[in-house]
């Protein structure tokens, strides 16, 4: 009886000590961050300026306006400001998982969002601008560009802005950076983001220049989780004190940012966080999100074919210059294949497709798809070649020169056929990989499968429904192609026999 009592005990104590735990959080974000004497905020320093970024003279110290913002907050709360960094798409549900006390990261305040977590009163309102390239006269606002290719950030208001005009074809980013870049070389006619943004990157470029005046308006919230209101109202009067002071225009000001609309922040800091006019997609039935993510599949389906055949083609070239070409052109190859092996398949599609263009070379995202996955997976191909040419026994070309074939006779008719025999099954397993690694493509503005599910859930927030219905889609598609890798294998088995 004694060890069950102890059990039990032990038991009590867990349950009491979590619910302790529980109560404590509940208790107050607010006096945990005094107790800690730090206040964790959330944001992305990858999104770019003038949010949250490197300094350029000292990268491992974060600059921005927003930088700003925290450190003055967290002044006023008497605790120092740490950054924590996550990706912005996913700032909601690091945030309600208790990664970090507040995010702050141009969070814009929709109705979606506000139906999850507590957003402060608005710290800056932000309209939408249009940018395009210099002396293009097609476009002249908003209204001219359906049958365009518009760039934005993924999960953006200026993103839902697009996807309702007909006709757009939007190009969707990452980062802030990058939409510009693109747009000043050609690849898009313009780019929609919020005002900050376009102060930041495309003011400053002689190459582009605003089209039309401003769009809409919205604004900036801090975000918490709900039962923070203590924590909310605290950083309301804040706010409000930053405001009342000046030291909130003299921040915007510092980054280029103040303008007349800034004057109604005074006002909007007094109401607290309005709401934005948007469809109430966490109520939509998951069915309606189906066509979209079929279409995001349909992409996943013929890049990864596409890159695949390059892949096979070119890692035979590979295996045949490396084994049978001159020394110089097997030193070459050997090569080509270390190093693509040897980095990362992320930073060999940014030199692809970002890099090139610093050259004079500049390819379309569907193209430095093709090429960044069939040339990475090469590599690998080429391996599998040279494994299965070493698995054929000598004798048989040999045997093949004897009967008086040539050598090119003898490895077309007699030695490839086997060695691709070994290595089918491992192709297979690779076009497997290839398909999960596609997602990857989505850094070069590509909108498959993967980039596709981020977009609808930092949106409507359904990162769980989405995502299995995603994964059940990535699932039947690479299925089949394990059915047919075991099946390949028993039959090399009972050739082998």
């Amino acid at each position: 009886m004694a060890r069950p009592l102890r059990i039990a005990s032990l038991l009590i104590a867990l349950i009491l000590l979590a619910a302790l735990a529980g109560e404590s959080r509940t208790a107050g974000t607010l006096e945990q961050i005094r107790k800690r004497g730090v206040l964790l905020w959330g944001s992305d320093a990858e999104g770019g300026a003038p949010y949250v970024f490197p300094d350029p003279r000292q990268p491992s110290r974060l600059i921005g306006f927003e930088v700003d913002l925290a450190r003055a907050i967290a002044r006023e709360m008497g605790v120092e400001a740490r950054q924590v960094q996550n990706a912005w798409d996913s700032l909601i549900p690091a945030l309600e998982r208790g990664d970090f006390d507040i995010a702050l990261n141009g969070l814009e305040i929709t109705a979606e969002r506000k139906r999850s977590i507590l957003f402060s009163a608005p710290y800056y309102l932000y309209t939408q601008q249009l940018a395009v390239r210099k002396g293009d006269g097609r476009i002249r606002d908003v209204k001219d560009l359906p049958g365009k290719r518009v760039g934005t950030l993924s999960g953006s208001v200026a993103h839902d802005i697009l996807r309702k005009i007909p006709g757009v074809e939007t190009r969707v980013y990452t980062g802030q950076a990058e939409p510009y870049e693109d747009l000043a070389i050609g690849r898009i006619d313009a780019v929609l983001m919020d005002s900050p943004i376009a102060a930041f990157y495309a003011k400053p470029n002689p190459a582009l220049q605003y089209a039309g005046p401003p769009e809409g308006e919205g604004e900036y919230g801090i975000a918490l989780r709900r039962g923070d209101e203590e924590l909310k109202a605290a950083i309301d009067e804040i706010l409000r004190t930053l405001y009342r002071t000046g030291e909130l225009r003299s921040l915007y000001e510092k980054w280029g940012l103040w303008n007349a609309g800034q004057e109604k922040v005074k006002d909007r800091l007094e109401a607290g966080p309005g709401t934005a006019d948007l469809e109430d997609s966490r109520k939509a039935p998951l069915y309606t999100f189906f066509p979209t993510l079929l279409k995001g599949a349909g992409i996943t389906v013929g890049v990864s074919v596409v890159a695949m055949a390059i892949a096979v083609a070119l890692g035979l070239v590979l295996t045949l210059l490396r084994l049978y070409g001159p020394r110089w052109t097997g030193a070459l190859a050997t090569a080509y294949i270390e190093f693509y092996r040897g980095t990362p398949l992320l930073v060999q599609l940014y030199i692809l497709y970002y890099g090139l263009p610093n050259i004079g070379i500049t390819l379309s995202p569907l193209a430095a798809a093709f090429l960044g996955l069939g040339m990475c997976y090469a590599a690998y191909e080429a391996e599998l070649y040279r494994a299965g040419i070493n698995a054929v026994q000598t004798g048989q070309t040999e045997a093949a020169l004897s009967l008086g074939m040539s050598r090119n006779q003898a490895l077309r008719w007699v030695v490839l056929p086997q060695a691709l025999r070994v290595a089918t099954p491992g192709i297979t397993n690779d076009f497997i990989a290839l398909f999960k690694d596609s997602s990857l493509v989505s850094v070069i503005a590509m909108v498959e499968l993967t980039k596709t599910y981020n977009i609808l859930a930092a949106t409507t927030l359904r990162f769980f429904e989405l995502g299995l219905v995603v994964a059940l889609l990535y699932f039947a598609m690479s299925y089949p192609l394990s059915l047919m890798a075991r099946r390949l294998e028993e039959r090399l088995k009972g050739h082998k026999g």
